[in-house]
């Protein structure tokens, strides 16, 4: 029998609020409810002294002395950690998976970089098979490859191509109802088509990678593209007569802007403008690719070699930042402490609103009744204290 699990005396950051001396009940793999002050302990009394509590012999009580509790975080772009990459199979993605979990993320889209068609299929089907085993996976993301060539970043050119029906039906058979979003660009030949299909199957549509202009953005947008794929970062930036795909995001009440904020990808700066401008509206992520966790050194990113120096991850031909070594937990610290956002909409960032972008607003990224019972305790300086996912304490 599942655990029911306390932790009372905690100053609660979820939906967008702070609540003071209150306490969260797990049962199970949900909350089961949620209070302040000395309610709690009605949850812990022995079996018929008032007919309300849980066997205290299988509750597990967690005094946070006044310490932050939020909700799980919830990474949608992350490529890998602890040295394996998510494009490697069920071991890689295992070994990966408890790197970000050390580190607050309790539930996490699964992205791939650029393939073949034919390769992504099968990794596409690894992880199904690993979401249909483990509910912390939410799916899949393909950043690619259907990308213009001029904003690839760290994807390989020759596997880059335009989209087709044949291709978007594969890949949408290939995942099992587990993809979550694919990346393209939308001013390839064939991509509002493929707006409309991936978007009629369920999967979230993300602009990137891509040398598109204001207008075909916005026009993307207004069709059922739903997310901008790491804002800034592989795409025009923000210019005072050509304001490109960054100011149609935010014109856009529809979509989620990611943002890498490891204080490589993008200023602290101009990620506090990016919350100014799309309020409730950001979605801290990570793009973390494999030596997350690990050291600096070489290692692989698809098919191309990356060199990682002071925790900097570069194409090793070329130079093209090859996405990060971030992890949640450093996003949130940057983000209150360098950034300035406060702490109520930091933690928005990491949990309700990359929830609702993939679809899971009515069980993920809240405390609250029926919602997940993912939570993680920080210290006053926002470090990992404890980590909880589906009612079973991580850390």
């Amino acid at each position: 029998m599942s655990a029911t699990v306390v932790i009372h005396s905690a100053a609660l950051v979820s939906g967008g609020s702070i609540t003071a001396d209150a306490w969260v009940a797990f049962d199970g793999d949900v909350v089961s409810a949620v209070g302040t002050g000395d309610g709690w302990r009605a949850h812990v009394a022995a079996p018929g002294s008032d007919g309300l509590g849980a066997d205290a012999a299988t509750t597990v009580v967690t005094d946070a002395a006044g310490r932050w509790l939020t909700p799980g975080f919830v990474d949608i772009h992350c490529h890998g950690a602890g040295g394996s990459a998510f494009d490697d199979g069920a071991d890689a993605i295992r070994t990966a998976l408890a790197v970000h979990h050390a580190h607050g993320t309790t539930r996490i889209v699964l992205s791939l970089v650029t393939a073949t068609v034919d390769d992504l299929e099968t990794r596409l089907d690894a992880i199904a098979t690993e979401a249909e085993q483990n509910p912390l996976i939410l799916g899949a993301h393909l950043e690619g490859p259907f990308l213009d060539d001029a904003f690839r970043g760290a994807h390989n050119p020759a596997l880059l191509r335009a989209p087709n029906a044949d291709s978007i039906a594969r890949l949408i058979r290939a995942g099992r109802g587990h993809i979550r979003q694919i990346t393209l660009a939308p001013e390839l030949p064939g991509a509002p088509e493929a707006i409309a299909a991936l978007t009629d199957a369920g999967i979230a549509v993300a602009v990137g990678h891509s040398s598109t202009d204001y207008e075909t953005a916005l026009a993307a947008f207004a069709s059922g593209a739903s997310i901008l794929t790491h804002a800034f970062n592989g795409m025009r930036g923000i210019h005072h007569r050509a304001p490109g795909p960054v100011s149609a995001a935010t014109h856009s009440d529809n979509v989620t802007l990611e943002i890498i904020n490891d204080g490589v990808h993008v200023h602290p700066e101009v990620v506090r403008l990016a919350f100014a401008g799309a309020p409730g509206r950001i979605a801290l992520i990570t793009d973390a690719m494999a030596a997350t966790g690990s050291t600096d050194g070489a290692y692989m990113l698809g098919t191309l070699a990356v060199t990682v120096t002071d925790g900097v991850a570069r194409l090793t031909e070329g130079g093209s930042i090859a996405g990060s070594t971030l992890t949640l937990d450093e996003a949130l610290r940057r983000a209150v402490n360098e950034v300035g956002v406060s702490i109520t909409d930091a933690i928005t960032a990491l949990t309700e609103t990359p929830a609702r972008t993939v679809g899971r607003a009515h069980d993920l990224g809240r405390l609250a009744v029926g919602y997940a019972a993912d939570a993680v305790l920080l210290s006053a300086a926002l470090e990992i204290d404890e980590v909880y996912a589906a009612g079973i304490r991580l850390r």
